[in-house]
């Protein structure tokens, strides 16, 4: 048994509202092998408080105009590890030093990954040579002065 087509879709709609907002590590994890309560769970890391917040606020605002409203929310106060239950979803939204403490990838490194269609590669973000660089402006041919 595997995830269902709708938990997989609300996965990649929840996935793209915290890109929006800046989280990093966005992973989705198929559980409904190993869980009867949901199908997926979907982490997301941020560098501050604020910033958990403004992605726990985009998530809900983008799965609300899908008439989708978490049946449970923790942590909002806190700002530090916010859970939002979807009940074939549960999203987790942490710190990125509590994400490392908690690890819950390796607590279910038994499930498989999710493709939650991002579309990004950091590593190929990387590598993109900023505009005006020496290289570039050496290969500028010396007429244009």
């Amino acid at each position: 048994m595997t995830a269902s087509d709708s938990s997989v879709t609300t996965a990649r709609q929840a996935a793209a509202a915290a890109a929006d907002k800046l989280a990093h590590d966005i992973v989705g994890l198929d559980v409904s092998e190993r869980m009867a309560l949901a199908d997926i769970f979907l982490i997301a890391s941020a560098e501050s408080e604020r910033q958990v917040n403004a992605i726990v606020d985009g998530i809900e605002a983008a799965l609300a105009s899908h008439d989708r409203r978490p049946v449970r929310r923790e942590g909002r106060s806190g700002g530090r590890w916010v859970l939002l239950d979807y009940s074939d979803i549960i999203i987790h939204v942490q710190h990125e030093e509590d994400r490392v403490f908690y690890a819950l990838e390796r607590l279910w490194k038994d499930c498989p990954v999710v493709d939650l269609e991002l579309g990004d590669d950091p590593s190929a973000k990387k590598a993109v040579p900023s505009a005006g660089t020496d290289a570039e402006n050496d290969a500028q041919p010396a007429e244009q002065a």
